[in-house]
């Protein structure tokens, strides 16, 4: 018989990363690759200026959040005066991820969203400065998968983000 262990086997990426390495290494290198196609090398840098500048423009630090993960529109159900989230990609992420992926591609009531999300749940000093940094990724993903037509909204939010390293 074989033995028997218990503890479970050390996990290899058991460093934990601070939230804006983890999402310029994780979120928007791996789709820039697959954009860099449809982009021109001075589009490429400008994305990587902001991903090694990430802990620059990331803000306040924060403890990971139980977030949607796919929260634009069309994921939003109301019914009177609720709404319901569906089609989750749930994951541990910044709370400011889908607030700006809401603002993205136009969610209706979204003052009413945001309000009741501050009310609720005030957001750092900042945060609307921030939302260009949250919307690369799923713009960058966009560019991968559907092409150049979304490259002008990509570039948009990275100069935005950009311009706060001056």
């Amino acid at each position: 018989m074989g033995r028997v262990h218990r503890r479970p086997p050390p996990r290899q990426h058991a460093r934990r990363r601070a939230w804006p390495r983890w999402y310029a290494e994780r979120r928007l290198a791996p789709f820039l690759r697959r954009a860099a196609p449809h982009l021109t090398d001075g589009d490429v840098r400008l994305v990587e200026r902001i991903m090694d500048a990430a802990e620059a423009l990331a803000g306040p630090s924060e403890p990971p959040a139980r977030i949607h993960g796919d929260l634009w529109s069309g994921n939003v159900r109301w019914t009177g005066d609720r709404a319901l989230l569906i089609d989750p990609a749930a994951h541990g992420g910044h709370r400011e991820t889908d607030l700006a992926m809401l603002a993205l591609f136009g969610t209706p009531l979204l003052d009413r969203i945001l309000a009741a999300y501050d009310e609720a749940a005030p957001l750092a000093d900042g945060w609307r400065a921030r939302v260009p940094l949250h919307q690369l990724h799923p713009l960058l993903v966009h560019v991968a998968l559907f092409g150049g037509s979304y490259r002008a909204s990509l570039l948009d939010a990275a100069r935005a983000a950009a311009a706060a390293l001056g």
